[in-house]
């Protein structure tokens, strides 16, 4: 298990708000509501569950610019689609990375299995200036490729960054163009878990299942806690009857001015104009981007 000098405590909980998007999608948001605007560098988490019977809805061809987007499935099978024709499938446990740098026009929707809740999350990342109009970028990855820790009554799936539990330690797979954390965490009642994170990154974990208390505070489903320094560490519990699980999310801060404007999230105003303008004119994405290739950040 990580260990820490001084553990982060709970500075706020967040109650997920219900809001729709796409074509008729409802989901429950935490980072970029009212409540909790964003957490450098981290823009908006949404968690999507979608009955089979509402297989149709999804998310339409739409574009983005200047940022990142991390989705993570539970259970179903989402497909992504792209303007250049580019596809890709995640399924139950798996994970897409997608920086969308200068630009993406592209569709996420249901794959239909009959009786089948699609359940998962959508992650935004901001991207610093200098990375805001970098070649777009896809990365996979199914559940076999993800590493997973297990001991006493925690298990806890390594998506990005490093972390350790019962004398074992994992790296994730994602390659992350600003250093970050990204954990799923199951703890069955009484299980513990403290996990290491720097004292100048930004923290906080999403309850999806059950409850329990995450930096000293008590939560419970579709709620975020907000973990703030001093501290260089987090720890969570499970409670009874049914465990907790929940998404531990961290990353070092940009620092820069935010100026986001639908799917577009850039520093400046007139930076968003261009945006704009690129799509309309269909600029946004370019024909000769490989977005499949595997060089280096």
């Amino acid at each position: 298990m990580a260990t820490a000098s001084q553990l982060r405590t709970a500075a706020k909980v967040v109650q997920g708000t219900k809001v729709m998007e796409g074509a008729g999608v409802q989901i429950c948001r935490t980072v970029g509501t009212p409540a909790l605007r964003n957490l450098d560098p981290f823009l908006m988490l949404d968690e999507l569950k979608l009955p089979s019977d509402r297989a149709s809805a999804g998310f339409p061809d739409h574009p983005h610019r200047g940022f990142e987007t991390c989705s993570i499935l539970l259970s179903g099978r989402m497909e992504h689609a792209d303007s250049m024709g580019n596809k890709g499938v995640i399924g139950p446990g798996g994970v897409q990375w997608m920086t969308a740098g200068r630009g993406v026009v592209h569709s996420e929707m249901p794959v239909v299995e009959r009786g089948q809740l699609l359940h998962g999350f959508q992650l935004w990342v901001n991207l610093p200036k200098r990375d805001k109009l970098c070649k777009p970028r896809y990365q996979d990855y199914q559940p076999e490729s993800i590493p997973v820790l297990e001991a006493a009554g925690a298990r806890v799936r390594v998506m990005a960054g490093d972390a350790s539990l019962g004398g074992k330690a994992a790296a994730g797979p994602i390659a992350m163009r600003n250093p970050g954390l990204l954990l799923d965490v199951s703890l069955e009642p009484g299980a513990k878990f403290e996990q290491a994170v720097p004292a100048d990154w930004n923290a906080f974990a999403y309850v999806y299942a059950g409850a329990g208390t995450i930096g000293g505070a008590e939560a419970a489903r579709e709620q975020a806690v907000v973990l703030a320094g001093p501290g260089d560490g987090v720890a969570a519990e499970g409670g009874a009857p049914g465990g907790l699980s929940f998404l531990l999310i961290a990353g070092r801060p940009i620092g820069e001015p935010i100026v986001q404007h639908g799917p577009f999230v850039m520093n400046t105003q007139r930076e968003i104009e261009e945006a704009f303008a690129d799509y309309r004119a269909g600029r946004l994405q370019r024909r000769e981007d490989d977005v499949w290739a595997a060089d280096e950040l």
